[in-house]
């Protein structure tokens, strides 16, 4: 029995174009009027999240930045994690080597040193707002939400990811003959050309975690739905997980079940097929 469907959002519950689709807005209606709650998180800034608060009717906890910033339907803050300029300086150093360029998403502002750089124009489309255009990140590296890597240079992005973790990751020492490692920063691709970087506790398997302890319900009554690498760790948490048709082998293994693409409104058959059925059943 499903009671929460939380969604992903670009390249889930809206498609490649950003169009939320009539279909989906009344499947999300549906579950409502069968007493499922839904939510959303993304790696995209509050005021990103902001143009579908409205059309959804929202009123659960929205998280933003893959779960840095817990925000309610007027953007005011619930929560949030942020992380601090030893990191931040050191993971731009590894994102450099790599070529990749960088963002920085701090309070509700977001940062670019190049005004028209890779992806700049289309994430201004997408949230809606105009990033900050400075110089250099000095004084800014402190109290981040997100650091951005970007490249159309898919295979380094790849490895810059896994470089990050590497780089981050601390042993935990515990009385356990195989200690646990533990990692200092949270780093996946949102996109196949963006590596979001965020506090450890900043993923979207602590969403549902959170999501289950504020809204009352238990983890394996929540079905999640997403596209990307980052999405698999909510697939992980939750009891139902579906990976939309255009995500890559790696991400549909890791979910219960498939669907169709963004573009072939996967989403709205997800519910219909996966989570309205639970509740009917």
């Amino acid at each position: 029995m499903i009671r929460l469907l939380i969604a992903d959002v670009d390249g889930t519950l809206v498609t490649h174009d950003k169009v939320l689709t009539e279909r989906a807005r009344a499947a999300v209606a549906d579950m409502r009027s069968a007493g499922i709650e839904f939510a959303i998180t993304s790696g995209r800034p509050p005021r990103g999240m902001q143009m579908l608060i409205e059309p959804l009717a929202l009123t659960t906890p929205i998280a933003a930045f893959n779960g840095g910033m817990f925000i309610r339907s007027d953007l005011s803050v619930i929560e949030q994690r942020v992380l601090q300029a030893y990191v931040i300086e050191a993971a731009m150093i590894t994102m450099g080597a790599y070529k990749l360029d960088t963002w920085i998403y701090r309070g509700t502002d977001w940062f670019v040193r190049e005004r028209h750089g890779p992806h700049v124009d289309r994430e201004e489309w997408t949230v809606k707002f105009a990033p900050t255009v400075v110089p250099n990140f000095d004084g800014l590296t402190s109290d981040v939400a997100k650091l951005v890597g970007v490249s159309d240079d898919l295979d380094a992005v790849c490895k810059c990811e896994t470089a990050l973790r590497q780089q981050f990751a601390a042993k935990v020492h515990t009385k356990q003959s195989n200690p646990q490692r533990e990692s200092l920063v949270s780093a996946a691709r949102s996109q196949p050309y963006y590596l979001d970087v965020t506090h450890p506790d900043a993923n979207k398997g602590n969403v549902v975690t959170r999501l289950s302890e504020m809204l009352a319900v238990p983890v394996d009554q929540i079905a999640t739905i997403g596209d990307m690498p980052n999405d698999m760790s909510m697939f992980e948490t939750s009891g139902l997980s579906v990976a939309m048709g255009q995500a890559n082998d790696e991400v549909k293994s890791a979910a219960t079940y498939c669907t169709g693409s963004s573009e072939e409104e996967g989403f709205a058959n997800a519910v219909e097929q996966y989570v309205l059925q639970s509740a009917s059943s």
